[in-house]
C-alpha cells in the first residue's frame, strides 16, 4: 500500500497566517513532501530538485501571510516551485557559460563557432513568448513529460502540446531566417 501526502488543511494554514509558530512549523513539514516531489519531476538534477524545494519552503515559511486564499496552498507552493526549478535552470545555463574550456576541447575556431551557436539559439529561445518558452524549455530542455510540464504549468496536455509545437514551429522559422541573414551578409 502507497502511502499518500496530504496537504494542511484551511484552518492549519489561517493559524499559520495569524503567526501561529507551531502551526507554520507544521504547515512547512506538511508541505515538504508534496514541495520535493513536484521540484524532483521538474529540475534537471536531484541536487537542483533539493536547492529548490528547500527555496520553496522558504518562501512559504516566509510570504505565508500573502497567501490570499487558504485552500489555494498547494497551487501557490506548485508555483513557487516551478519558478524556483526555472531559476535553476538559468543559473546552470550561466555557471555553463562561465566554465572554462578544457585543454582537450575544441580548437578555438571551433568554441567561437559553438559559442555563437549557442548564443544565436539562446537569442531565438529569449525571442519567444514567454509562455511557449516556458514549455519549449520544460518539456525540450530539460526533458520532463508533457504531462509533467502540462501540470506545472496549470495546463490541459493538449493546450501544452499546442504551445509546444507553435514554439518549436516559430523558433525554427527564427533560426532559418537567422541563418539567411547570415549568409546574405558573409562575402
Amino acid at each position: 500500500m502507497t502511502s499518500r501526502f496530504t496537504w494542511p488543511d484551511e484552518r492549519l494554514v489561517r493559524a499559520a497566517q495569524r503567526g501561529d509558530v507551531g502551526s507554520l512549523t507544521t504547515v512547512v513539514l506538511e508541505s515538504q513532501p508534496h514541495v520535493r516531489k513536484f521540484a524532483l519531476s521538474l529540475c534537471a538534477s536531484p541536487q537542483d530538485a533539493e536547492d529548490a524545494a528547500q527555496e520553496a519552503l522558504i518562501i512559504l515559511y516566509r510570504k505565508i501571510g500573502t497567501l490570499r486564499a487558504t485552500g489555494a496552498l498547494a497551487s501557490w507552493m506548485f508555483r513557487i516551485v516551478r519558478n524556483e526549478c526555472l531559476r535553476q535552470l538559468r543559473m546552470l545555463a550561466v555557471r555553463s557559460e562561465e566554465a572554462p574550456a578544457e585543454s582537450a576541447g575544441p580548437s578555438a575556431e571551433e568554441a567561437v563557432l559553438q559559442r555563437l551557436e549557442v548564443a544565436r539559439i539562446a537569442a531565438a529561445v529569449g525571442a519567444l513568448p514567454p509562455d511557449q518558452r516556458q514549455v519549449l524549455v520544460l518539456r525540450d530542455l530539460q526533458g520532463l513529460p508533457g504531462r509533467t510540464v502540462a501540470h506545472a504549468l496549470g495546463l490541459s496536455t493538449a493546450a501544452m502540446k499546442s504551445r509546444l509545437h507553435r514554439a518549436r514551429a516559430t523558433l525554427r522559422q527564427e533560426l532559418a531566417s537567422a541563418e539567411r541573414a547570415e549568409g546574405e551578409v558573409r562575402p
